[in-house]
């Protein structure tokens, strides 16, 4: 790939980034399809488009198997999410939940806008080679709508979770128009009472696999029913990417 077509891959790459994180779709979409299986799954991904290059060619790409963390004393994370209203789409690759208000996430390296949360079964990060049945990625934008920041947080198999029974009771089809959800949704309630997680530099797990992308992924798993799981499996049962290569990256682990 020459230098000139390298930049304006790279270009496009952020655009998309920075449409699929508020739920807009890119222009051209439909001519980038890309899949979980067959001939668009994620070992073609950077063959399927210019702009998905970094899914082929990135070297901090995610999901990672953390196996092997380094200790640190981490700063703490400051979720400032308030119930509020949102509507529920479904983008044809996952279920997606999009807040009407500005949450934000504050971390030692700023304070960063929640554009959505979405799923993913089984879970794309994993542990010593094995996954949750379900994970949750919350994705965040600085303010030049750049995705800078995604908290994971694992869902095991135990008692029914209260937010995802409001999520999952609706689930739209593939290009319906997004869902308003009844009353207010209390999004803190999808994250875990400790906050301790691992942390290291990575990617969008989807195209187009932009990097720069920094992960928080919480050590404590909240629950998920089997009905639950089963709900979002009638739409989706497999949407996680393989694990990638750590070239050298450092996963830290904090206390």
């Amino acid at each position: 790939m020459t230098h000139k077509l390298r930049v304006a891959a790279f270009a496009g790459a952020i655009a998309m980034a920075s449409a699929s994180a508020t739920g807009a779709e890119p222009s051209g979409h439909d001519a980038h399809a890309w899949s979980y299986e067959g001939t668009t799954d994620p070992s073609h991904w950077g063959e399927l488009a210019p702009d998905f290059f970094q899914c082929g060619t990135g070297k901090r790409q995610s999901p990672l198997d953390i196996d092997g963390a380094t200790p640190a004393h981490l700063a703490a994370l400051t979720f400032r999410y308030r119930p509020t209203r949102a509507k529920v789409a479904n983008t044809g690759h996952t279920i997606e939940v999009r807040p009407t208000s500005d949450e934000t996430l504050v971390t030692s390296a700023g304070s960063y806008r929640l554009a959505q949360f979405h799923f993913h079964t089984p879970s794309e990060t994993r542990f010593h080679g094995k996954a949750y049945p379900l994970s949750a990625h919350f994705v965040h934008q600085d303010n030049q709508g750049r995705v800078v920041a995604v908290v994971a947080v694992m869902f095991r198999m135990g008692k029914p979770n209260p937010q995802l029974a409001t999520l999952f009771r609706t689930l739209p089809r593939p290009g319906a128009q997004p869902v308003p959800i009844p009353g207010r949704l209390n999004i803190a309630g999808l994250l875990p009472t400790s906050q301790n997680y691992y942390t290291f530099p990575g990617s969008l797990t989807t195209p187009p696999c932009t990097e720069d992308v920094q992960w928080y992924v919480m050590k404590q798993p909240l629950t998920v029913s089997p009905q639950q799981l089963a709900a979002f499996r009638t739409r989706y049962p497999m949407n996680a990417r393989p694990v990638q290569p750590l070239d050298g990256r450092e996963v830290l682990s904090g206390d």
